[in-house]
């Protein structure tokens, strides 16, 4: 029996065309207690690849006494070769050690992570929000000189559990700082999940306002209040046509504990192609590595269109 799909009515408010940036490989393994071999982290990649996500996030140059579960970040970028090595595997550096390391690697993007609360910024960074732009400054101009394509992620952006809400003046001045050295697309981030349609919309209007558009920003929805899927189709309706996602909705955050799962990229994709939105991805096989790969960490996938489609 062929697994259903979603009937087509297109939406016209929404882009022709979205890009699914897919953070399975790095935000969505870093958290876990198992550690995956690097040989399935590669594999997993691969499969993606096969599935056809354009972009997918390879692992992260953290030091490995934060983050033990990426600390093979050179194994697997080894493992996938020439695939692992060019613009459509981003991999996260938090700092010129780290751009050491990726650039060894011979990687072509990288991302950085940024803060828009100061209680984040010392607990993720060391840091105040100032001293990490001053640190991300030298990764940048770096990178850029190398030819590298740069994301700048900031995290904390819809809430914060340490401060409460965050004024969105105060998101869209640490968004400026770190675009403004130079970065070629800026990742919003719900880190906690509380943020909410109108949330959305105040601030991608705000963005756009001080110069940062549409055209230049991806989102990164947390699905801990259920509103990640909510949330990413309004951003799309404002113009935004890049969405971050974790296959399975696997994810979390190392240092903030109410941070659960990402929006989970085949629920995602289900609510496109019914809105005749193009991916380019296959479901079916989407479906097949989330499987695969619930089977490696032995729970089944939270992801609800896996669920559906695969019986678990």
């Amino acid at each position: 029996m062929r697994l259903p799909l979603p009937q087509v009515e297109p939406d016209p408010t929404l882009p022709a065309s979205v890009t699914v940036y897919e953070v399975g490989p790095r935000d969505g393994l870093q958290n876990e207690s198992t550690v995956v071999p690097a040989t399935v982290k590669a594999e997993f990649v691969r499969r993606l690849a096969s599935a056809g996500l354009p972009v997918v996030e390879t692992t992260s140059f953290v030091d490995p006494r934060w983050v033990p579960q990426l600390a093979d970040a050179e194994e697997v970028l080894a493992l996938l070769g020439d695939d692992g090595r060019d613009v459509h595997r981003p991999v996260l550096v938090p700092n010129e050690r780290g751009l050491d390391r990726a650039l060894a690697a011979g990687v072509g993007a990288v991302a950085i992570f940024g803060s828009a609360t100061e209680t984040f910024a010392a607990r993720n960074l060391n840091r105040t929000v100032a001293g990490s732009v001053d640190m991300f400054r030298p990764v940048v101009e770096r990178s850029r000189a190398e030819g590298l394509w740069v994301r700048a992620y900031v995290s904390m952006c819809f809430g914060d559990p340490w401060e409460g809400p965050v004024p969105v003046p105060q998101v869209v001045d640490a968004c400026r700082r770190l675009m403004d050295l130079g970065c070629d697309q800026l990742s919003l981030g719900d880190t906690i999940g509380v943020g909410t349609v109108g949330h959305v919309h105040r601030l991608l209007a705000a963005l756009d306002d001080a110069g940062i558009g549409p055209d230049r920003v991806g989102v990164h929805f947390h699905d801990t209040y259920g509103q990640a899927l909510a949330n990413t189709m309004a951003a799309l309706r404002d113009g935004v046509t890049v969405v971050d996602a974790s296959t399975g909705g696997l994810g979390g955050c190392p240092y903030a504990k109410s941070a659960t799962g990402n929006l989970a990229t085949e629920d995602l994709v289900w609510a496109l192609q019914g809105a005749g939105v193009r991916t380019g991805i296959d479901l079916d096989a989407l479906v097949a590595t989330s499987v695969w790969m619930a089977g490696q960490l032995g729970r089944p996938s939270p992801s609800s269109v896996v669920r559906a489609l695969s019986g678990g």
